[in-house]
């Protein structure tokens, strides 16, 4: 699906685009030229290669979903970025993060947008909108304003992905001080392969964005280099916050570890205790189990009347010492 938008500070112009002609008249036009491409057809790809000089392997790079990247060529730059959400799983920690490859080609009068799926993209939506309700700042600077709100709105997105794994880690923090859990574990190891897979995006993406910041671009100007600044800037900040995000999921899991041991060591004592009071206790019985041959003279207490109650007394005291003692000590 091709669509495009001929503007200048004047108005906006819907074009159809219905075959090649019509794309090239569209690229022709005074004014900028802004082409929206979405789920294109292998015969739309060829036109769009063909009528703004795009090379075989750029649209390949998007089709492949390769990181992140800027590469400039004569007559264009090239920008491939991600969008990146959070996709709720089946459980409560349970998550995972979708990108989905945006390329952006900024000529000298045209931008051109290009994604492998049918469905829109919020970000380009908005910037798409915003040129037919007639925003006059995008209308009245060129392609790489343009190309600058779309980027902007994309890394906009990551903030509000970053909360959400700011508020899962959060969660999953007053878990592990509720005590041992599965599921908790199970969702740091969530969390900390979400912040990894995000990480993969945010790097390559502040690299990409600094080729336009720093005035690399042959077709940005002058004036949107600093809203590029700007946009780098947000990056280093949110690859900033994913390494913090990074050693509070690491930071939790070691306190659950520890949580863990503890408790498996609160468990090992109270048995320990437990064996040992029935140490003692296991030798006198034994003892009485002996079984001696020549008769009962061999243990004179046996014929004792009251042997059996001084027995159960005498391991009832030792007992109770035993217990005294390790509750002094804390053990109990």
């Amino acid at each position: 699906m091709i669509a495009a938008h001929v503007y200048d500070a004047g108005g906006v112009e819907t074009v159809t685009v219905d075959s090649e002609s019509d794309l090239e008249a569209a690229r022709n036009a005074d004014g900028t030229t802004w082409v929206r491409v979405a789920a294109a057809t292998a015969e739309e790809m060829d036109a769009i290669s063909r009528v703004f000089s795009i090379h075989a392997l750029e649209l390949e790079d998007i089709r492949n979903d390769v990181r992140p990247k800027t590469e400039e060529f004569p007559d264009h730059t090239f920008v491939l970025v991600k969008t990146a959400s959070l996709r709720r799983g089946e459980t409560t920690f349970d998550e995972e993060v979708e990108t989905r490859p945006v390329g952006l080609f900024v000529g000298e009068d045209w931008v051109l947008t290009l994604t492998v799926e049918e469905t829109t993209v919020p970000a380009v939506e908005r910037v798409w909108r915003s040129v037919e309700n007639r925003e006059g700042r995008v209308l009245a600077n060129g392609p790489d304003f343009a190309a600058y709100r779309v980027l902007d709105r994309i890394v906009d997105g990551y903030f509000g992905l970053l909360d959400e794994i700011e508020t899962t880690i959060e969660e999953i923090e007053d878990g592990v001080l509720e005590g041992p859990d599965p599921s908790v574990l199970d969702g740091l190891n969530a969390v900390r392969r979400d912040l990894l897979s995000f990480r993969k995006v945010a790097w390559p993406t502040r690299e990409a964005l600094s080729v336009l910041a720093r005035g690399d671009a042959a077709h940005v100007r002058d004036p949107t280099e600093k809203y590029f600044r700007d946009v780098y800037d947000q990056l280093v900040e949110i690859v900033d916050l994913t390494e913090t995000y990074r050693d509070l999921a690491r930071g939790a899991r070691d306190i659950y570890l520890n949580t863990l041991s503890q408790s498996t060591n609160e468990v090992m004592r109270q048995l320990t205790v437990v064996a040992t009071i029935f140490i003692p206790l296991t030798f006198v019985v034994g003892v009485y189990g002996m079984n001696f041959a020549g008769g009962a003279w061999n243990l004179p207490e046996l014929s004792w009347p009251y042997a059996y109650p001084a027995v159960m007394v005498g391991m009832t005291l030792v007992t109770l010492v035993l217990v005294v003692h390790f509750q002094r000590e804390s053990w109990l």
